[in-house]
C-alpha cells in the first residue's frame, strides 16, 4: 500500500538441457554436482551462496527482459546462458513510483523479471514451496526486501520471492496495447510466468512442484486473490495465503481504460493509431509515475484489471459465485491496518488530524455515508481523529472485507483465519515519534516471518510469537492446515457456525470469536451498497 496521492508505500546449450532432464529423474541432491552452491536448471547453471542453515540462489531470470517490443507485452521465455551464472545477489528492482521510493530510483531497471530461491540444506526428500509476492500498492517493493533464511530453515520449506512489473509498466490498460481487452495485466502475467517457472524448475533446488503455496501481503495478497480467480493460474498452486489483502480494491476495464488513455495523452501519446508504438518507444522517465485506478481512503492503487481475458471476474465476485480455485486458504489482517497510512500522511503531508479535519476526511473516504460513519466512529471514543479515522478505514476496507472473503472462500475449500494482534510490534523509528500509536499496523507482521530490517529487534516475547507464526505458516505450506504440535489448535473458519480466527499475540495466541463485533462489521454491512 502507499499513503497520500503520491503514496507510500523482477535456450541453454543442448548438453545442459539434456543434463537437466536427467537430473529431474534423480533425487533432489543429485543435481548439485557434489557442490551445494551449484544448481543446474533448463536455462543454465547457477552458483549461489551456502550457509550452515540455508542456501540462496538470487537474481534468477524467469522471463526475458520486458524491453523494446516486449514492453507492455506478456512475459516471453527467458534466454539461457552458458557457463555459471552468478546467483549471489538479487536482481534490480522493477521501476518504482518515484514519489514513494525510499531508494530514490537506485538499483531499478526495466529488465527486472528475476526471482530468489531460499532453501534449507540439501535433503533426500523434496520440500514444499512457498512463492512470495511482495506488496507495495503494485507501484513499489521488490523480492530482495524479504530475507527468508529463517522461514526456510526453521520451517523446512523452500521460499521463492519474485519481482514483477509495477506501476504503468505493469498495468497500463490502453486499448491500443492489445486486442479484445487483453491489456493492463502485464505484472499479473509476470507472476503467472514465475509460478510456471517454479513448476518447471523447483525440483532442481530440492522442491516439490506438486506442493506449491502462493502467498503475499497487501498488493501481494491482492495478487493471490487474483490467482485464485484467474483461469490461467489454475493448477499452478495447491494452497494460498492472503495477508492484509483488500481484494475488492481493483478496477474494471472501463475505469482502467479511461485513466490509461488520459495517462498516455499526458505522456505525449494521444493519437490512437500510433499510441502503442509511441508508448513502447517513450523514454523510461516518462513512464515512472504510476497510473492510478483505485482509492482506499486517501491512498491510491494501480494493479490488475478485472473484466479482461486474464482476469474475467473481480475476485470477490468469483469467490461469491464459487468460481475460485478450491484450495486451502490462510487469510488474515492486522489489528490496526490503516494506522500506517494515517501516520505516513501525517509525516509526509503534515496532516494535522484535528477535529476540524474529521468531516472532510470522512467525506473524501466515505462520500454520502460520511455522517453515519462519523456518528459511529466519534473521535473522542477512539482518543482522537487520527485513531478514529484509522479505525473506520481499517474496519471497512480491511477487517470486514477479509471476513467476507473468508466466508465466501470457506464454501469452496478449507479456510483458516487470523488477526495479528501485537499492538507493540517493532516499527521504524519515524513511526515511533508520532502523537498517536500505530499499534499492529499494516505490514508490521512481516518482520515476524522475514528479516526485513528497518526497525528495532523483536523482544523475547515477540521472538516467541515469530517462531510460532513461522511454525503455523510452514505447517500450512506443508499440509494445507496450520496444525503445530504443542501450539493452540487452529480450527477451520465457518462463517455460519464458527466465524472464529486465531488471534496472534505475545501473551498467548488463541482463537477469538468477537472479531465481527470488534470491527463493527454489522454496521458496515448495513451501509448502502455494501
Amino acid at each position: 500500500m502507499r499513503s497520500g496521492r503520491r503514496g507510500i508505500a523482477l535456450l541453454a546449450a543442448l548438453v545442459l538441457v539434456l543434463a537437466a532432464g536427467c537430473a529431474r529423474v534423480s533425487s533432489p541432491a543429485a543435481n548439485q554436482y557434489r557442490d551445494p552452491a551449484l544448481v543446474h536448471i533448463a536455462a543454465g547453471t547457477l552458483r549461489g551462496t551456502v550457509a550452515s542453515d540455508h542456501r540462496l540462489f538470487a537474481g534468477i531470470p524467469y522471463a526475458a527482459a520486458p524491453v523494446g517490443a516486449l514492453r507492455f507485452a506478456p512475459p516471453a521465455p527467458v534466454i539461457g546462458w552458458t557457463g555459471e551464472r552468478d546467483a549471489t545477489q538479487p536482481g534490480p528492482r522493477c521501476i518504482q513510483d518515484p514519489s514513494a521510493d525510499p531508494e530514490h530510483g537506485r538499483n531499478t531497471a526495466e529488465d527486472c523479471l528475476t526471482l530468489n530461491v531460499w532453501t534449507p540444506p540439501i535433503a533426500d526428500q523434496p520440500r514444499p514451496v512457498m512463492v512470495w509476492i511482495h506488496g507495495g500498492a503494485f507501484a513499489n517493493g521488490s523480492s530482495g526486501i524479504y530475507d527468508a533464511r529463517r522461514l526456510a530453515a526453521r520451517g523446512d520449506i523452500i521460499v521463492v520471492t519474485i519481482n514483477y512489473r509495477l506501476g504503468t509498466l505493469g498495468f497500463l490498460a490502453h486499448p491500443a496495447l492489445g486486442a479484445g481487452g487483453d491489456v493492463g495485466n502485464y505484472g499479473l502475467a509476470d507472476q503467472q510466468a514465475a509460478l510456471r517457472w517454479v513448476r518447471d524448475n523447483i525440483a532442481d533446488f530440492g522442491g516439490d512442484p506438486e506442493m506449491v503455496t502462493v502467498a503475499g501481503e497487501s498488493a501481494g495478497g491482492m495478487s493471490v486473490c487474483d490467482h485464485l480467480a484467474a483461469p490461467g493460474s489454475a493448477g499452478l498452486f495447491r494452497a494460498a495465503i492472503l495477508m492484509s489483502a483488500p481484494c475488492q480494491a481493483q478496477a474494471g476495464l472501463d475505469v482502467a481504460t479511461r485513466r490509461s488513455v488520459d495517462y498516455a495523452a499526458v505522456a505525449g501519446c494521444a493519437e490512437p493509431a500510433t499510441a502503442a508504438a509511441c508508448l513502447r518507444s517513450l523514454p523510461l522517465d516518462k513512464l515512472r509515475k504510476p497510473v492510478w485506478y483505485f482509492n482506499i481512503g486517501s491512498d491510491e492503487l494501480t494493479g490488475p484489471v478485472t473484466g479482461t481475458p486474464l482476469l474475467p471476474k473481480a475476485p470477490p465476485t468469483a469467490f461469491s459465485s464459487g468460481d475460485a480455485a478450491a484450495v486451502p486458504v490462510l487469510i488474515g489482517t492486522t489489528r490496526d491496518e490503516f494506522t500506517l497510512f494515517v501516520a505516513l500522511r501525517y509525516l509526509r503531508e503534515h496532516q494535522s488530524f484535528s477535529p476540524a479535519d474529521y468531516p472532510r476526511l470522512l467525506v473524501e473516504t466515505f462520500g454520502a455515508d460520511a455522517a453515519k460513519v462519523g456518528t459511529h466512529y466519534p473521535a473522542e471514543r477512539y482518543g482522537g481523529v487520527a485513531q478514529a479515522y484509522s479505525a473506520a478505514v481499517t474496519d471497512s476496507m480491511f477487517a470486514c472485507e477479509s471476513d467476507r472473503l473468508a466466508d465466501a472462500l470457506s464454501r469452496t475449500g478449507p479456510v483458516y483465519a487470523y488477526e495479528f494482534n501485537d499492538r507493540h510490534a517493532p516499527a521504524p523509528d519515524v513511526l515511533r515519534t508520532l502523537p498517536f500509536p500505530v499499534g499492529a499496523s499494516h505490514s508490521l507482521e512481516l518482520r515476524y516471518l522475514f528479516d526485513v530490517g528497518g526497525a528495532p529487534p523483536l523482544d523475547p516475547a515477540q521472538q516467541k510469537l515469530s517462531d510460532q507464526m513461522i511454525d503455523y505458516w510452514s505447517a500450512f505450506v506443508r499440509t494445507g492446515e496450520p496444525a503445530v504440535d504443542g501450539q493452540p489448535a487452529w480450527p477451520e473458519f465457518d462463517g455460519a457456525s464458527m466465524p472464529t480466527r486465531m488471534s496472534l499475540q505475545t501473551d498467548g495466541s488463541r482463537m477469538m470469536d468477537g472479531y465481527r463485533q470488534e470491527h463493527q462489521c454489522p454496521f458496515w454491512a448495513g451501509l448502502k451498497g455494501r
